[in-house]
């Protein structure tokens, strides 16, 4: 799950993390009276959507009167902002955060990720502020420091010392940043965050470090211990059908493809995706029906996954454990009468009351393609996909 840079920084500053004074706005009036509020004599505004790049976009703007200010609010607020992370749609602005400008000496990049690899979280930090990291890695990737954290002590000072001189962080703002790191990686840890950044991290008047920019995003599996994230989350941010899914207990992740995928756990569901693409396809979607999947379960995922436009054929592969394939048949029934699919559905069913399931497909005079394994039945909907648009 992912949230807005505003909430990210008032996260970050319950662990004392230095962020700008700053105010979310709505309307442009309310963002020139969150400007006299704030003070000073220039402002940063800057939409708030779930996607970087914005900057290069237009959607982080320096003005230095009130009068630009509500200038600069109207024009953000209520467009679509494009930004590499966007794709051509863009983001409607719906929100603008309302800065004090800061007079810059430094910028660094710190961040803090799940290393799956080393099975630790890793510090990543950086000379280059104000830059995509994968851009400065791949440049020059002897700027990017890593330190791996051991979870029985967390971060050391001596780390981030270490850091701290690696990136060039010397002197007395080294004592800050070493506190501020420290704040950070409490942040990520105790509130189960799988990504956090801030880019940049700016010395600001040669002596004082804050966090001009921060991106989170945490672990869905951790939001039920943690009610005040969950309640951050912006649905309008997010893809609707994903959405719609996760209130049916589906989970669900839109792609690119035409082949749409309905699949039972996560891993079946990329071996999945894997063959279809082996066969010449390209996947519409990753759906896990989870365990359990009822008949309306699996209807709805039926209903979700022909929501997208593309999707000219579908693989159903169940390999059931948990689940049971007479339940998963049922749902194939109930979906193609009801829903009247006219794309070609192929079923391939392998697992607990497979026999059951197979007869009420049977029985049930509709119109499927049955497949014997992963490989086949990814062949045949690739092949159902050819014939459906020759």
């Amino acid at each position: 799950m992912n949230i807005h840079e505003y909430q990210a920084k008032a996260l970050l500053r319950q662990f004392g993390v230095p962020v700008p004074e700053g105010r979310v706005v709505h309307s442009d009036a309310h963002a020139a009276a969150a400007a006299e509020e704030i003070g000073g004599d220039r402002w940063v505004l800057k939409a708030q959507i779930h996607a970087g790049g914005r900057g290069k976009a237009g959607g982080v703007k320096v003005v230095d009167s009130i009068e630009q200010v509500q200038i600069a609010a109207d024009e953000l607020i209520g467009t679509h902002l494009v930004t590499p992370q966007t794709g051509p749609a863009g983001r409607l602005v719906q929100r603008v955060l309302v800065e004090q400008a800061q007079n810059i000496t430094q910028e660094y990049y710190l961040g803090l990720v799940v290393n799956r690899d080393a099975q630790r979280i890793t510090l990543i930090a950086s000379s280059e502020g104000g830059m995509e990291i994968e851009e400065v890695a791949r440049k020059t990737p002897q700027k990017v420091i890593r330190e791996t954290i051991d979870p029985a002590v967390g971060l050391l000072d001596f780390q981030c010392r270490k850091v701290a001189a690696r990136i060039g962080c010397v002197g007395k703002p080294m004592n800050a940043l070493v506190r501020l790191m420290k704040g950070f990686y409490r942040c990520f840890r105790d509130k189960d965050c799988l990504m956090a950044e801030i880019n940049p991290l700016a010395l600001v008047n040669g002596t004082e470090l804050m966090a001009l920019d921060a991106k989170m995003s945490f672990d869905g599996n951790a939001l039920y211990r943690h009610p005040e994230i969950a309640d951050l989350r912006d649905f309008e941010e997010e893809d609707p059908r994903e959405v719609e899914a996760s209130g049916h207990g589906l989970n669900y992740i839109a792609l690119s493809g035409n082949v749409g995928c309905i699949v039972n756990g996560a891993g079946l569901a990329m071996a999945t995706m894997d063959a279809i693409t082996l066969h010449g396809g390209q996947p519409a979607n990753f759906l896990d029906v989870g365990g359990g999947a009822s008949p309306e379960k699996i209807a709805n995922a039926f209903r979700i996954v022909l929501e997208d436009s593309q999707v000219k054929a579908i693989l159903l592969n169940i390999f059931a454990g948990i689940n049971r394939c007479d339940w998963v048949a049922e749902g194939i029934v109930q979906a193609i009468r009801d829903q009247h699919i006219q794309v070609p559905v192929v079923v391939r069913l392998a697992g607990t009351n497979v026999e059951a399931g197979r007869r009420i497909l049977a029985e049930s005079g509709l119109n499927y393609i049955e497949a014997q394994n992963l490989d086949d039945g990814a062949a045949k909907a690739v092949q159902a996909l050819q014939g459906a648009e020759a």
